[in-house]
């Protein structure tokens, strides 16, 4: 039964408690909707308060609909709503259209959250997301941060996003759905090559199950999975080695680190400062080891987003400029 799959993923990983009030992105595609279905059906049990939130990013003509669909949800569900509309398009012409579609979701989804005090954001990332995550960041080239793929619950600006269906099929809530006689809105978009998702789902992961091996997504969460607890250990670690110093960190205790774990301090000091790591590569790392191990005293890195780090004294110091 899936909904005890749900309940299972939910319990393992400490997703909810009794008596929590949860936000539930809804963007009104398959997953969303499946997600929102599965959480009312646990809201005696867990005793949970429910709260629906749609952005609708009008990158489609006929977006206004999905809007219409998860509004007519909301009611039937009884379950009350927040919309936003945003211009996505219009602001990306400063960036990543995928990016700032993000950012700009994420943004919407902690106002929302912050506007009816809720401390949890769950979110509709389905198994079939995770392998295509993980290949996705294979390819771009990453470390064990990257493998670990979409963790079940991750804290970002002080929310708690969860993600009860991580570890269903995307088959499996299809299937439900139709049981259901649920009829979610459908993107066309997913089905065309323009996003680089898109050509991994619709090009390379069927090439893979039909020529290498059908399970590989299944074999790509578990990795995830398994890769993900490797890391968390290892972040935990690097976390005491600098005793509560987040972006002052002491050169002599850096240089009797494994270099491990110095990579691990240098990506944390650099999400203090930035509050990501997004756009730091490997060779990043590789400067700031070097500005460890080899550079003189006043030698500066600087980084993408305007970050810098200088070697002064007797500390490894992280700055924005």
């Amino acid at each position: 039964m899936l909904l005890e799959k749900v309940r299972n993923t939910i319990k393992k990983n400490h997703l909810i408690n009794k008596g929590d009030k949860v936000l539930i992105g809804v963007s009104g595609g398959p997953d969303s909707v499946a997600l929102l279905y599965f959480l009312n059906s646990l809201k005696k049990e867990f005793k949970l308060t429910l709260h629906i939130a749609h952005l609708d990013h009008k990158l489609r003509k006929d977006s206004h609909k999905d809007a219409e669909f998860v509004r007519s949800l909301a009611k039937k569900l009884k379950i009350p709503l927040t919309t936003a509309q945003i211009n996505v398009k219009r602001i990306a012409r400063k960036g990543s259209l995928e990016e700032i579609a993000r950012n700009a979701r994420l943004g919407f989804l902690f106002k929302a959250a912050k506007e009816i005090k809720a401390k949890k954001i769950a979110l509709g990332h389905n198994l079939d997301d995770q392998a295509e995550t993980v290949l996705m960041r294979i390819l771009r080239g990453t470390g064990l941060c990257g493998l670990s793929g979409i963790l079940p619950k991750r804290v970002i600006a002080g929310y708690q996003i969860i993600r009860p269906l991580i570890e269903v099929k995307r088959k499996e809530i299809t299937a439900y759905l139709k049981r259901k006689k649920i009829h979610p809105r459908q993107d066309p978009t997913n089905v065309e090559n323009i996003y680089f998702r898109n050509k991994i789902r619709n090009n390379l992961l069927p090439l893979l199950e039909k020529g290498y091996n059908r399970n590989i997504k299944e074999l790509l969460a578990n990795m995830a999975e398994s890769v993900g607890a490797d890391y968390d250990y290892l972040n935990y670690l690097a976390r005491n080695k600098t005793k509560g110093a987040k972006t002052k960190i002491s050169l002599k205790r850096l240089s009797r680190m494994h270099p491990a774990i110095q990579r691990l301090i240098f990506r944390n000091a650099i999400a203090s400062v930035k509050g990501d790591t997004r756009g730091i590569t490997f060779q990043h790392i590789k400067e700031l080891e070097d500005l460890l191990l080899n550079r003189p005293f006043k030698s500066i890195v600087d980084l993408p987003k305007r970050v810098s780090v200088i070697k002064s004294g007797k500390y490894l110091s992280f700055y924005s400029k």
